[in-house]
């Protein structure tokens, strides 16, 4: 059997790997010169290995997926972000620090400390109950999206104790269920700003399994990769090479169509490549417009186009060249520098900047995410210098007034004064620095209207709903060995590769049928 894969993401490529290591015969096909799309790293500025898009690896630690690689093999090693996060005190407060260890006991010391003791022992309860919820939530997102596999990944939860998955504190918003839980807005502004990662406010329904997976940071931290965020797509792309699979990249698919036993798919380059199986790991949008100039049924394509939403953008992100990491006072670099820095003390900053993105506007404040991790892995930075990546939700991809080409620059100084009003002095250590707008992720990375989970993460759109309930199955109706893979299938954005396992299986399952004939290829 001969697979074609469209893009070069992290899912495609696990997809690539598990059918490779199966014995098929596997093309990549890559529009960019860099392979990985969103998880990998180039050299921004003179010996600085910088991030494109994501930079600490949180849901693929949970999957398996590394293991059953064997992608240490192939030169991928994690260190581990322990404190996992970290929140510092307002500016002008001598209040403490809030540290989030590892070690669950270090954690409720801080938070003691920072917010007092009865938070602390909320904290302990709320690990407590939603870390097997949220290993649930995992084992769910880590696998086909069926209503079986759904209600079996949290079959023996204790629904007495709201543990239902269809219980009143999964579907609740995040911020209701850090209501319930404790009193100090501060704690309940750094949990909140940890779950919005997956880009929806807090204070939408369903989003209370987004804070939950704090809880879960207790047995596995996010990881930072030895070399990069990238250094997992080189591990992937070396795996699949060592299996006989082959990358093809600096060619992009312009059309995707469907033949008689297979499918013809055409390049940039003027390619023509003939398989009976493709699995298309670009945006959900993107594949819908190859099979558009493939002859695919228009009504159909356009129907769902409009039911997809991609949202107004999610953020942007300053990279930068320093020549010191972020000094918070009362806090030693060590532990402020090592994980996420939450730079939000309370939640009416997300709620602000949530509702400006909605009407095209720029947030009152930047709610801002450090990520310095140099402090881990020197070998991202020339000796004596660092790297910062400064993450902003949420930025409209839109702006209702000018354009972004006006406001790029401006909006990154804004986002570096939210640093320095923390570790005063930081933004006269930066020395280089590189602005990433929404329609520069578009641009780069192929994430359509800045979105870098590709589809909102919205309740509506999400397990068997993503990105549309007739599309979630991986499939698409009415064009036979096609598959969907990467950030627009469930489980959504982040780095996990599920969705690439998920659709593996799903062409290893099928051709194991004898539902899809053989195709040669010229």
């Amino acid at each position: 059997m001969t697979v074609l894969i469209l893009g070069s993401g992290h899912n495609a490529l696990v997809a690539a790997c598990y059918l490779a290591r199966a014995g098929e015969r596997v093309e990549v096909l890559e529009r960019d010169e860099v392979l990985g799309g969103a998880v990998s790293t180039v050299e921004r500025f003179p010996g600085h290995r910088v991030d494109r898009g994501s930079s600490a690896h949180i849901m693929v630690r949970h999957t398996g997926i590394v293991e059953e690689l064997d992608l240490e093999r192939f030169g991928l090693r994690y260190i581990d972000c322990d404190p996992w996060a970290f929140a510092p005190a307002p500016a002008g407060s001598d209040a403490a620090p809030l540290v989030f260890h590892r070690d669950l006991d270090r954690t409720c010391a801080s938070i003691a400390a920072a917010c007092g003791a009865r938070d602390a022992d909320a904290y302990r309860r709320f690990v407590r109950v939603w870390g097997p919820r949220a290993q649930r939530v995992m084992r769910a997102f880590s696998g086909a999206p069926g209503p079986g596999r759904f209600v079996r990944s949290f079959w023996g939860l204790d629904a007495r104790g709201g543990g239902s998955v269809l219980s009143r504190e999964f579907l609740q918003s995040g911020d209701a269920l850090l209501d319930g839980y404790f009193d100090d807005e501060r704690l309940k502004a750094a949990l909140a700003w940890f779950g919005a990662q997956s880009g929806p406010p807090m204070s939408e329904p369903g989003t209370a399994p987004m804070v939950g997976f704090a809880a879960l940071m207790h047995t596995l931290p996010p990881g930072r990769a030895v070399g990069g965020s990238g250094a997992l797509t080189t591990a992937l792309a070396a795996r699949l090479r060592a299996d006989g699979g082959v990358i093809s990249a600096g060619d992009a698919v312009t059309e995707l169509r469907r033949m008689d036993a297979g499918w013809r798919v055409r390049t940039e380059s003027g390619r023509e490549l003939f398989a009976h199986t493709v699995i298309a790991g670009t945006h959900v949008l993107t594949t819908l417009e190859l099979l558009r100039r493939g002859g695919f049924d228009a009504r159909l394509l356009d129907e769902w186009r409009r039911r997809i939403r991609v949202g107004p953008g999610i953020g942007m992100v300053v990279r930068a060249a320093t020549t010191a990491l972020p000094a918070y006072p009362g806090a030693a670099q060590d532990i402020s520098a090592r994980g996420l820095q939450l730079l939000v003390s309370d939640r009416r900053q997300l709620w602000s900047a949530h509702g400006a993105a909605l009407a095209g506007q720029l947030p009152p404040r930047p709610v801002v995410l450090a990520m310095s991790f140099s402090a881990l892995d020197p070998s991202i930075a020339p000796a004596g210098e660092h790297q910062l990546s400064l993450w902003a939700q949420w930025h409209p991809y839109r702006l209702a007034d000018g354009d972004w080409a006006g406001q790029a620059e401006r909006e990154g100084d804004r986002i570096i004064a939210e640093l320095d009003a923390l570790a005063p002095g930081f933004a006269g250590s930066v020395r280089q620095r590189l602005v990433q707008t929404p329609v520069d992720l578009e641009r780069e990375l192929g994430l359509l209207g800045g979105n870098v989970m590709h589809v909102e993460m919205s309740l509506d759109q999400m397990f068997f709903w993503r990105p549309l309930p007739e599309l979630s199955g991986q499939r698409v109706p009415g064009a036979p060995g096609l598959y969907l893979t990467g950030a627009s299938t469930h489980p959504g954005g982040g780095v996990s590769g599920a969705s690439g396992r998920t659709a593996a299986r799903l062409v290893l399952r099928d051709s194991r049928r004898g539902r899809l004939p053989r195709f040669g290829r010229r």
